[in-house]
């Protein structure tokens, strides 16, 4: 075998740490499962000095990643060293420009400009790859792309972010709050120092719009999808959807129909006897719904140096084969542009509790509210009796629209007897 594939990585933290070392220490086994001998010829990183998991000494090194794009010997760059700008965008468009294919685990980058780069790798002949953008080491992008490709998909959803599934799995085990949750999780690395992209939803809405594109043949909207975190739930809520017979779940969910598409990510409650959600700790999972697959649920490693670095080598293998498919599974210019459906129009159960005071006539004025939105009631909650002093009622609601609860919650939120902000989960049935 005398062919060579040479490789450029930029950024050689956890992701592109990992890569350097798969290369390097499976290379004869990479050789050949890609026909040709994988190369690493050049990385980039800010720090030189430090210790590596593998000798880089015989590598070319640049101190400006977008150098990479300008070493003519480079086939293809890989890019993890993350963000939806700067020198990740400038170098991903650089490569593609000059012909050289790119493998990128930069969720943000493909969630907003994923359709026009994906139109400049077509234009120069090349290939973009992301597999490892979404769900670490499950192959749910290639599985949309080919092996789901007969179907018409109707949704898909699922847990996309390890960080929140951990710690919601720790609070419902251990009753803990979700502040002392995500201090362990943060202790343990599951946790970046700054949880935000995490907790608030944002890691997750990046995936599930990469996701939409492929599934849909449209173009990502990062920017309409509807997106909430974990920071707001209490064990309390864990307790309560334990006695209703379901778990909660951050929830990623996106679907088609006659009037756009849904995407939204939030937590819900979802029935224990889904497969979704069995999924504990920091594991992924994602279902695929199709007109002749019917339900397919993959599961697996979302995150860390293994997982992630192993699906980046997994697309450099396949651009080494001669593939040169669209990234998004057609041509960029035939990605529509769908509308995405308003959250107030989201139809499903909802989990309402409301901290009152315990006193006659409360459950009458919260019954005339859900009466007069047209909410009907489907069970009902409440531990105990502690007159004039505060408990909590527990309403689960049958399928309603959206905007018609969120009409209820400013309404209660109103009374008197109504003594803490009442707190709102969806409910999902599937």
């Amino acid at each position: 075998m005398t062919k060579s594939i040479k490789i450029g990585v930029a950024g050689l933290g956890t992701v592109g740490g990992g890569v350097t070392e798969i290369l390097t220490r499976n290379a004869d086994l990479l050789a050949a499962r890609a026909g040709a001998r994988l190369e690493l010829a050049a990385v980039s990183a800010r720090d030189r000095s430090r210790a590596r998991s593998v000798d880089l000494s015989h590598v070319d090194w640049h101190a400006d990643a977008e150098r990479l794009a300008d070493v003519d010997e480079l086939d293809i760059i890989v890019e993890t060293i993350g963000g939806d700008e700067g020198v990740a965008r400038r170098l991903v468009e650089a490569a593609l420009a000059k012909g050289k294919s790119v493998v990128t685990a930069n969720k943000a980058l493909i969630a907003k400009h994923g359709a026009a780069l994906a139109a400049l790798a077509e234009e120069n002949g090349t290939a973009l790859r992301f597999e490892a953008a979404v769900a670490g080491g499950i192959p749910i992008i290639e599985a949309l792309r080919t092996n789901f490709a007969a179907n018409r998909i109707t949704r898909a959803y699922g847990i996309l972010n390890g960080t929140c599934n951990y710690i919601l799995s720790e609070m419902e085990e251990t009753g803990q709050s979700f502040d002392d949750v995500l201090a362990e999780a943060q202790r343990l690395g599951y946790a970046e120092a700054d949880p935000t992209f995490d907790v608030d939803g944002i890691d997750a809405a990046h995936k599930l719009a990469i996701l939409a594109g492929i599934a849909f043949g449209s173009r990502p909207n990062f920017a309409a999808m509807h997106v909430e975190g974990i920071r707001s739930l209490s064990a309390t809520e864990l307790q309560y959807a334990d006695e209703l017979g379901c778990r909660i779940k951050l929830l990623a969910f996106t679907s088609q129909t006659d009037e756009g598409i849904e995407l939204r990510v939030h937590p819900a409650m979802v029935p224990k006897a889904n497969p979704i959600a069995q999924i504990a700790g920091a594991l992924n999972g994602v279902t695929v719904e199709g007109d002749f697959v019917n339900k397919c649920v993959l599961e697996g490693p979302g995150a860390g140096a293994g997982p992630t670095a192993s699906a980046v080598v997994g697309d450099i293998i396949s651009v080494a084969r001669g593939d040169r498919s669209p990234a998004f599974g057609i041509p960029a210019a035939e990605l529509k542009a769908l509308p995405v459906i308003p959250m107030e129009r989201r139809i499903g159960a909802y989990y309402l509790r409301l901290p009152v005071i315990d006193q006659p006539g409360v459950l009458a004025d919260i019954s005339a509210i859900l009466r007069d939105e047209g909410v009907s009631i489907e069970s009902l909650l409440q531990h105990g009796r502690d007159p004039g002093e505060e408990v909590s009622v527990v309403i689960t609601t049958h399928d309603v629209e959206e905007g018609r609860m969120r009409r209820v919650l400013a309404r209660v939120d109103r009374l008197d007897t109504v003594v803490a902000s009442p707190v709102l989960v969806r409910i999902e049935q599937f």
